[in-house]
Order: structure tokens, then sequence, then C-alpha cells
């Protein structure tokens, strides 16, 4: 079956220059039409604390004067860092990126399980559903150099099945909506007040900077607890040695300690030694009110320029997207919101801020042409739903578990009800896991689930990956020429946890069911080579010529 080509969007780690250090700030690939964990940002001059407090003094002053309803918002724009290549971090997007370092794992020290890290200082935090633990055990990327079907698979299970049903079902209606939901928060979505946004959000934001045996690298953070909890990506601080550097706003320097970190999902917590007390934690909204057009702001450390902030829409919601690990492996893969606002190297980590001032995601990756290094209006961010959520985990044990299906996936399309959708292809069902104990078929085409559009393998992976064992899902499957509805429970691999200790996060062996072989489209290359194998050959070549 031919595969939707568009439907993956994979990314690696880019090449970098010659005798440049490899940071683990920001990493993805960059390929035409490809996502990437932002390349990584060059350490750049910093302001002096005192210029930084001068700027923050003169943040609030500002939010405390009148402003005019419904002016104009605009986007701070950074000036280049000083002495930064032109091409920083690296120019050869379109090709397989040279090997990355492989971090070691992290050993999370014990941490206050009783710390409510949600909580918003003088608010009460939104009603959310019951408690997340979303995982999926794995996913395998669709190569970038090599065509074809790609098999994403989807977990195994060993543990007892679930028992389903069917029901007639239709897609005609599918992803239509009458609801006339409105934007996140009504009026203030109308007229975002930019300027009072910034004023109340940007001491819980932080510049991280990292040492690792690479190197060292810059990323983003956000503050999520008073007590000194920072949520950012799992690429900025993986590889860590020792503790963190991490900057506040207003220039003090603090030393912090990684609680856990999560490959699968992108996602780290580190906690700040000795933290202050007048830290400020951000307030954390609900990513499954966000509506595309709303107006977001991303604050952050691009490039080493700390507190840069970027405005912009958000221009699709549950868009797949997936990275690949930096030693080839299978990455994050997750329905993201994306963003027209600016993301560039060193934004990893930060925050997506609503209109009203509230985290509605995490930002992660950028999309990317070749040999073009920085925003092109293609921006990624994780959800807050499941930032929280792995973050929970990961403060409550340093790491995290995952549901999964127990299914592995092709893209591909079904016809019914006189409807051709794209969707995700069943090419094989697990024994006794719950895809195989809810009667999903092999050769089923998935369309919906939770009656939300699936795309594709990894639109499918993404949305189980969100979900918790033990939450129940409804699958829109095409079977036959006729859609019907199956019940499935999601569950836990037990031994999920250990499967990913030795790798930091990637798959162990048999986590993916069937893997695709070469000409489906597998990330391999003739002679066993990785495509990061094929970079460094590539470029040995080059140099002999």
């Amino acid at each position: 079956m031919d595969v939707d080509k568009e439907a993956a969007m994979t990314t690696t780690p880019e090449p970098r220059p010659a005798g440049t250090p490899d940071p683990r700030t920001t990493q993805p690939l960059p390929a035409a039409d490809a996502t990437q964990p932002l390349p990584p940002a060059d350490a750049a001059p910093r302001l002096t604390p005192a210029q930084h407090w001068a700027r923050y003094e003169a943040a609030q002053r500002a939010a405390r004067q009148p402003v005019a309803v419904g002016a104009g918002a605009t986007s701070a724009t950074a000036p280049p860092a000083p002495g930064a290549p032109d091409n920083a971090p690296g120019t050869a997007f379109g090709l397989p990126a040279a090997p990355g370092h492989v971090p070691p794992g992290h050993v999370p020290p014990g941490g206050p399980s009783q710390v409510d890290p949600w909580a918003a200082p003088g608010s009460a935090e939104p009603r959310r559903r019951s408690r997340l633990w979303p995982w999926i055990t794995s996913a395998a990327v669709v190569g970038l150099l090599v065509g074809g079907g790609a098999v994403t698979g989807v977990g195994l299970l060993d543990d007892g099945g679930t028992s389903g049903s069917e029901r007639a079902a239709s897609i005609a209606e599918l992803g239509r909506s009458d609801s006339g939901e409105g934007p996140v928060e009504g009026s203030s979505v109308d007229n975002p007040d930019w300027q009072r946004v910034v004023a109340a959000v940007q001491a819980s934001v932080v510049a991280i900077d990292v040492r690792t045996q690479a190197g060292g690298g810059q990323g983003s953070g956000v503050v999520i607890d008073d007590a000194g909890l920072v949520l950012t990506n799992d690429h900025v601080v993986a590889g860590a040695e020792g503790d963190v550097s991490v900057t506040l706003t207003d220039g003090r320097i603090l030393e912090g300690e990684v609680v856990g970190t999560d490959a699968s999902t992108d996602l780290a917590v580190v906690r700040l030694r000795d933290a202050p007390d007048d830290l400020e934690a951000a307030t954390l909204g609900d990513s499954d009110e966000v509506t595309v057009g709303d107006p977001v702001m991303a604050v952050g450390n691009p490039l080493g320029l700390a507190n840069t902030v970027t405005t912009g829409i958000v221009s699709a919601v549950d868009r797949p997207v997936s990275t690949r690990g930096t030693d080839g492996g299978s990455g994050a893969v997750t329905n993201a919101i994306q963003v027209d606002a600016a993301i560039n190297p060193g934004n990893s980590g930060g925050p997506l801020f609503d209109a009203t001032g509230r985290v509605i995601g995490i930002t992660s990756s950028i999309a990317t042409l070749s040999q073009a290094s920085g925003s092109i209006g293609l921006g990624f961010a994780i959800p807050v739903n499941l930032a929280k959520d792995i973050a929970e985990q990961l403060i409550a044990d340093g790491q995290a578990e995952h549901a999964f299906l127990g299914v592995s996936l092709s893209d591909g399309t079904a016809t019914a009800d006189g409807v051709t959708r794209r969707g995700a292809v069943v090419e094989a069902v697990t024994e006794g896991s719950p895809a195989a104990g809810a009667g999903v078929l092999q050769g089923d085409v998935v369309v919906a689930i939770d009656g939300r559009p699936v795309g594709g393998a990894e639109s499918l992976t993404a949305f189980v990956r969100a979900m918790s064992s033990g939450d129940d899902a409804t699958l829109t499957v095409v079977r036959d020429g006729a859609a019907v509805e199956v019940d499935v429970t999601l569950a836990t691999r037990p031994d999920d946890i250990d499967a990913q200790q030795p790798g930091q996060g990637q798959p162990a062996p048999g986590d993916q069911g069937e893997q695709g072989t070469p000409d489906q489209g597998e990330d391999t290359m003739p002679g066993g080579m990785t495509p990061e194998e094929l970079w460094q050959w590539l470029q040995e070549r080059a140099g002999r010529g």
C-alpha cells in the first residue's frame, strides 16, 4: 500500500561545522518539510544582571501604565548574536545529521510527592480530567531518505487483553463541528495585551545552560512551582554532566539538578538548588481548549538572547510531529500545537502562552527548508496537558510509564459512506494486547479515535501516547468498506521502565512490533549504514575531493 509521505514529519540532529562542540540544546533535522527539535544555540554574550534588572523594571512599569485596548501586538525581535556564525549551528539541511552524543541515563533523586506544582497563586485551576499517565511504548520514525511504507510499531503487551465491542459507524462527518467553539478566553483573545502579559509572565521563564561530554548548549524552561521546579525539553538537558545552570529573568544565576527526563515525549524536569523565596511560577492552562487562530506568545532564550518574546497565532492543532533520537532511533512523537510565532534554536523548553498568560505548550521543534536553520513560521509545541502529566510522573518517580495499544501501523486511506479518508492501516495485531482483546483486525484502517480524525500512523501513535493506562478509547475503523466503532481499554507495558533505562528512553528490541524492511522505508542505508554514518562518509569523501 502506498504511504502518504506527508503524514510523516521526521527530525534528526543536524550536522555541525568541523571543530564546533555538539551542544544538546535543541536539535532537529532539516530536510524539505521536516520538523526538527531546534538546532543548538551557540553561547552569546549575556546582559549583566544590572541590565537584566533594568529591563525587567521597565517592563513592570509599562504594565502599570494604561494601555489602549486593541493596540496592535508586535513581535519582539532580537539582533544577531555578536560573533555567532552566519549559518549557526549547521548548514547542511536536507542531508542526514552527523552522529549525536547519546547521553547517559539520569538517576533521579527522591523528590517531594505531595507538592502540587500546578496550583497558581490566588487562582483556581480549571478542573482536570482523571489523572493521565500519557505514554506509548514506541513509534518507529518514517525514514527521510528512503521512500515507501514505513511501519510504525505501537508497543507489545504480554499481560491480559481487554474486551471490546463493535458498532456501525459513519465517517462522513468526521472532523466537522457545529459547536461554534470560540476563542480560549473570549475578548482577551480578540484584544491581546502583550505588554501586560509579558510583564506578568516573564519572571517565570528561565534560560538553561548545560555542559556535556560533547561541549555545551543552551535552552529555555518555565518555572512550574515556586519551590523551584522547572519544566523543559529532554533534549535540552540530556547528557548533562552534573548540575545545570539556570538564569532567571533578572539575571540571577542558580544551579539546578535534573529530576527526571523522558525522551519519548521530549520532556524533563529540573529542580533548582536553593530556590529564592521570590521565585514566580507560571499558570498552566488547558491545551484542549486551544483553537486554530488563537493568539500566542513564545518566550525563551533563542541563540542565547534571553527574555526574547515573539507572538503569532495557532496555525494547527493535533499536528503529528516526530523527532529522531540522537542515535538514529525513534524519538518523541507528539500531536503538537503548530504556531507561526518565530521559534529558533535556544527556544526549546520554553513556554508558549495564550492571550491570558497561561502556558498552553512547551516549544520543542521547528520545520525548516534545505540550507535554512532559522524560523520559517512553522514551529511546534508540546501540549501542556501532556507536559503536566509527564512532569507529575517525573517529579514523583523520576521516570514515566507508557500506555499502548498493541498494533503495528502504516499510513494509508480508506473509503466508506462515499468518503475517502486518510488513516492508520493495521499491519499486525500483537497477541494478548488491548487491540487484540477489542477485536481490532489486521487490515483495519483506523480513521478516528474518540471522534478525532487520525491522519496516519504517527497521528494515532501520538493520540495514544497522550492517554493513560486504563483509559477507554473508541476507534473508528474502516473494515470491508464499512465503518465500525471498536471500544478498547489501553494498558501499560509492565517492563516499560526497565526497557527504557539502558537507552535513555529509546525503545528496547521488540518494543516496536513488526518493523518495516529497507524497501518499506526503514531508516537504514546500503551496507547497514545509518543516515548519520552515511553523512559522515559523504563528508569524508568531500574532504578528500
